[in-house]
């Protein structure tokens, strides 16, 4: 049954389709709809005083228009914003993450790493729009393919443990020939610290011991990433 119209000029049925999101998706397609109108098609309803569409401006106007600052929120942040409780907090950063895992994921085809830049691309899915920091380890075989992408350790916002024998363990327990350190700096930080180089040439050294070269060690941001190897540090 066709819904009644309303006198309320800001209810969107009243709209033209060009201004209805849902509408304009299906009728234009995806790409014709702005990160407003997107969020307007996840967030459903308004409130009394505001339309889907002007509860979702109004929460992009809140990072600045930028999904990716918008991606940093939690359900906390968001349901600060009148109109947006949990469930809505909530569809919006499951398709936040969806997406993510759409464009960053990892093909089932084996990654070859063949320098710095296919590291940064491995873990983008692991560590992007984290606010703490986190340690990882990439196993790679003989012929430099990546075996497994390893969690060792989990930390605060401004460090996280390294354990040396833990990484090793791991290592040998998956039969890798080489592997990769990579922690992030939720700073945007890329400058490596002085523990960061100590622990780095510790890691290296009992890989050398055990026949288990440590290939580079990556510090991770948003932004860019910092790689000891192409520093001449490895």
């Amino acid at each position: 049954m066709p819904r009644k119209k309303s006198d309320n000029p800001k209810v969107i049925i009243n709209w033209h389709d060009d201004d209805k999101p849902r509408e304009k998706f299906m009728n234009k397609g995806r790409a014709a709809c702005s990160d407003s109108e997107l969020m307007a098609i996840l967030i459903r309803s308004g409130t009394t005083e505001m339309t889907a569409v002007d509860l979702a401006k109004m929460l992009m106007t809140s990072v600045g228009n930028n999904i990716n600052e918008l991606a940093k929120l939690n359900v906390k942040d968001l349901t600060k914003i009148k109109g947006i409780g949990e469930a809505k907090a909530l569809t919006i950063l499951a398709a936040l993450e969806l997406g993510r895992r759409r464009s960053d994921i990892i093909p089932d085809k084996k990654r070859k790493i063949n320098g710095s830049k296919p590291v940064y691309e491995a873990m983008r899915p692991y560590l992007m729009d984290k606010t703490h920091e986190e340690f990882w380890i990439l196993l790679l075989n003989r012929g430099n393919y990546v075996m497994r992408v390893i969690q060792v350790s989990v930390g605060g916002i401004a460090g996280v443990p390294m354990d040396i024998k833990m990484i090793f363990k791991l290592a040998l327990d998956h039969m890798a020939s080489s592997l990769i350190l990579v922690h992030n700096h939720p700073s945007g930080q890329l400058v490596p610290s002085l523990a960061d180089k100590v622990i780095t040439a510790q890691i290296k050294e009992a890989g050398r011991l055990l026949d288990l070269p440590v290939l580079d060690h990556m510090i991770f941001t948003d932004d860019g990433y910092y790689s000891f190897l192409d520093s001449g540090e490895m």
